[in-house]
């Protein structure tokens, strides 16, 4: 069954070579874009996530009010509550809103870091350890050299990684359009 419904997908990806092509490209040109005017990138990401906060926390919210007998109501309320207040602050204030998304994206790079390189260590004899070390030394610097510029960094940075994840995401769909093309 499983291989059938793989057959169906590839016979569709097949089909539609030319859309997957398509939207590879227009990933592409977004991500370029997105990298090209960051501030834009990052202020359009922060608004962005201003909107789907307040949409969850009215309908937390309203999911608490709905269910007031359960114990876990007044919980499910201040939820709501923080994450539609949070949504109307990062949208108040869209470059505030990117600054704190910055100080997530760089205490993610530095935990990354520091447990890669806990990782690399703890693997030493094993062929390779030395790449996830590697690795874990530069999202280290890359999560301090975010820090250490945060003023400005963060109003670049989640545009700029945006932009690279839209340009990654664009190759994938071009390298299947392409792949399914070779087949068909």
């Amino acid at each position: 069954m499983a291989t059938a419904s793989f057959r169906s997908i590839s016979d569709t990806v097949q089909a539609k070579w030319g859309w997957f092509l398509a939207l590879g490209i227009i990933f592409i040109i977004g991500g370029v874009f997105a990298i090209m005017q960051p501030l834009i990138s990052s202020i359009a990401l922060s608004i962005l996530l201003a909107a789907a906060l307040v949409v969850a926390g009215v309908f937390q919210i309203w999911g608490a009010f709905s269910v007031q007998s359960w114990t876990g109501f007044i919980w499910q309320l201040i939820i709501g509550i923080i994450l539609l207040l949070g949504g109307i602050a990062i949208y108040a204030s869209p470059t505030t809103g990117s600054i704190a998304l910055t100080l997530v994206i760089a205490a993610v790079f530095i935990a990354k870091g520091v447990f890669q390189v806990i990782l690399g260590f703890r693997l030493r004899p094993i062929d390779g350890w030395g790449w996830i070390l590697t690795a874990g030394i530069i999202a280290l610097i890359v999560g301090i050299m975010i820090l250490a510029d945060i003023s400005f960094s963060g109003l670049l940075v989640p545009g700029t990684l945006a932009g690279i994840s839209l340009i990654f995401t664009g190759w994938s769909y071009i390298a299947l359009g392409l792949a399914a093309k070779r087949i068909a």
